[in-house]
């Protein structure tokens, strides 16, 4: 009966998270048509190939070193310990990176996590969009799905990490972890590439470009809802636990090892979306683009503790965090001429931050994991355990935003530097897919929509090219081609 049982729970594991992958590429779906729909038509095609081939080249970089980054550094490179017990079996040339039959889950919870890993690439993304160089997005994507966000996996997102073990530190469904990093990642790119032209006018006011197809942006954010329940599950561990009285149990973990239920989730998820989606319904006054925002915005600010809230705090708290992260977005649009195309920063870096932070406070004193002999944890419980607490939350968030800020903006500086960050002046006004796609608008005759001015190829070439054309002499395509060959 016992090997019955466990041969069941581990086909019920494999499905389980083979079935969250699939969900999960809704958010990726999601992701493209939504960004489709914030960018203007003379930009779609370039947003949606960027968008596009940033995915396997996460994968394949996942693949060769990202996955063993999470299992070898839970301890933290230099901090408490060298490379983690196991890692070798999740390193590419393992057994267990292939078809066997000796290991039925490595894989689909690899998948689990790559899908994370785009994530991660994709809320950086959005930002950028109109005038960011797809290499160097790919860059930039690259380095925070592969790399950066599976650093702090590792640390804070693994029963045995060391912000675990010895913070307390407490982020269920990775506000912190996936969200506020990703954030961070976008604001460091941010400062570096600056806004869209005729974002800013002379005097330094904020003119709105608004997306050129609302409805399209809300089938593209309720499709990254629907992939988010994905998200959600594959951040538990399905159990399977023997009664007393032989009766078998089948519930679930956080990502953390400690108890929860899907069932418990379920009420906090849609509670705090719904939450969310009001309060951004009431501070934006109706406005189309941020109502719908506000529901992700809702979920990311109550993610970190949504395996322990009541409903009504998650509903509460993503309310709060909706009106909080709405008034800082254009406070600092303001302040620091701040061009985020879809407020990626404030929806996902804001809310995540936001997220982290409350939970250190309204879960104080929650076992945090099952502790780890020999290590010290900040906060116990009574029994010895690591306990969740405010100050290693609050630690942890800055910890998550400043591991995407630095190094990305670091990475933005360097491109930046080699003019490979941003496309030309003129690419950017006549729009980025006569520039990588001649063929792709034929009828196109380069309205540049920020400016409210039409843009004659004689302008656009004279302006690639620094110097007047006599008549005839060129086409906008092909003084971006040669300016292209002069910058190799």
């Amino acid at each position: 009966m016992q090997d019955q049982i466990e041969s069941l729970t581990i086909i019920f594991s494999e499905f389980y998270y083979w079935v969250t992958v699939v969900f999960m590429f809704l958010i990726h779906v999601g992701f493209a048509t939504y960004e489709i729909a914030v960018v203007r038509p003379k930009n779609m095609q370039r947003t949606l190939m960027k968008t596009f081939v940033v995915i396997p080249l996460v994968t394949i970089t996942f693949f060769f070193f990202g996955w063993w980054i999470y299992n070898a550094f839970a301890n933290g490179p230099g901090i408490t310990g060298g490379i983690a017990e196991g890692a070798a079996d999740t390193a590419p040339w393992s057994k267990l990176m292939a078809p066997n039959l000796d290991d039925r889950i490595n894989g689909v919870f690899w998948a689990a996590f790559l899908l994370f890993s785009w994530t991660a690439a994709a809320i950086v993304s959005g930002a950028l969009l109109e005038r960011v160089r797809t290499a160097a997005f790919l860059i930039i994507g690259t380095i925070v799905g592969s790399v950066l966000w599976i650093i702090d996996a590792a640390w804070g997102w693994h029963p045995e990490g060391w912000m675990v073990q010895i913070m307390g530190y407490h982020d269920a469904y990775a506000s912190g972890v996936i969200h506020g990093l990703a954030g961070g990642a976008t604001l460091g790119a941010l400062i570096v590439l600056g806004p869209r032209i005729g974002k800013f006018g002379p005097r330094g006011e904020v003119r709105d470009i608004k997306p050129h197809n609302v409805w399209l942006a809300c089938v593209g954010l309720f499709l990254i809802f629907t992939g988010f329940w994905g998200f959600y599950v594959a951040c538990n561990i399905p159990i399977t636990d023997i009664g007393p009285d032989g009766e078998v149990y089948f519930s679930a973990t956080n990502i953390y090892l400690m108890p929860t239920t899907l069932s418990g989730i379920t009420l906090n998820f849609l509670m705090s979306f719904s939450g969310g989606i009001l309060a951004a319904y009431l501070v934006s006054r109706g406005n189309p683009f941020w109502t719908f925002s506000g529901g992700l915005a809702g979920v990311i600010a109550t993610s970190s503790g949504n395996d322990l809230y009541h409903p009504l705090q998650s509903m509460i708290l993503a309310a709060i965090g909706v009106f909080l992260i709405y008034k800082l977005h254009f406070w600092v649009e303001r302040k620091f001429k701040l061009d985020d195309v879809v407020g990626a920063v404030a929806i996902h870096g804001y809310a995540g931050v936001f997220g982290v932070v409350v939970a250190g406070f309204m879960l104080w004193g929650y076992p945090a994991a099952a502790p780890v002999e020999g290590v010290t944890a900040w906060f116990t419980t009574p029994d010895g355990w690591p306990a969740i607490n405010p100050i290693g939350n609050l630690l942890g968030a800055l910890i998550m935003f400043g591991l995407g800020f630095v190094p990305i903006f670091l990475v933005a500086k360097l491109l930046n530097r080699f003019g490979l960050l941003r496309v030309p002046r003129a690419v950017e006004l006549v729009g980025l897919d006569v520039h990588d796609h001649v063929s792709a608008y034929p009828y196109f005759q380069g309205r540049a929509d920020s400016d409210e001015i039409t843009v004659d190829e004689r302008t656009l070439a004279e302006a690639m090219n620094h110097t007047a054309l006599p008549a005839g002499a060129d086409t906008v395509p092909g003084a971006i081609a040669r300016e292209d060959r002069k910058r190799r």
